[in-house]
């Protein structure tokens, strides 16, 4: 009869795990996690400043119109700046995704205990993640037309 329990075996694991454990493996473990919100932080930054400068040159042009008609035009240029402005963030946000995803599967691979029988299904995740992404791109290159068209429209 076992003299263990399983909460006897769950310590010693458990001990013998924290015994391998060390600042410098849990910071090596964190750096890519790291680096991803890095990442993140970079683009949100650069995002926000555009944003900030695009929004300071429409107050700047709104300070000279005099005319309502000039007014209108002013917002619809705005509209379609906004819009292109929200594509390419949309764009670069979905690229960093995508970008961090391969990565995280090809990380995967490299500490899995099978990596050859991995192989296959990471080559279908990164397959499935391209697709998709230019799936994502397609669409909003498709709303982009379809807003510059309805703009057309609506000045005739």
């Amino acid at each position: 009869m076992p003299s263990t329990t399983p909460f006897d075996d769950i310590t010693k694991t458990m001990k013998e795990s924290l015994a391998k454990l060390s600042p410098g493996v849990s910071q090596e473990a964190l750096a890519p996690v790291m680096d991803n919100l890095k990442a993140w932080s970079e683009l949100i930054q650069a995002q926000a400043q555009t944003a900030q400068a695009a929004m300071a040159e429409t107050v700047e042009s709104f300070k000279n119109i005099k005319e309502p008609t000039a007014a209108v035009e002013s917002v619809k240029a705005l509209a379609e700046r906004n819009m292109e402005m929200t594509v390419q963030n949309l764009k670069a946000v979905s690229a960093l995704g995508f970008a961090q995803f391969q990565t995280n599967v090809d990380a995967l691979q490299k500490v899995h205990p099978a990596p050859d029988a991995f192989a296959p299904v990471a080559k279908g995740l990164k397959d499935a993640a391209l697709k998709m992404e230019d799936a994502l791109e397609r669409t909003m290159d498709k709303g982009r037309t379809a807003v510059k068209t309805g703009s057309k429209k609506a000045r005739s």
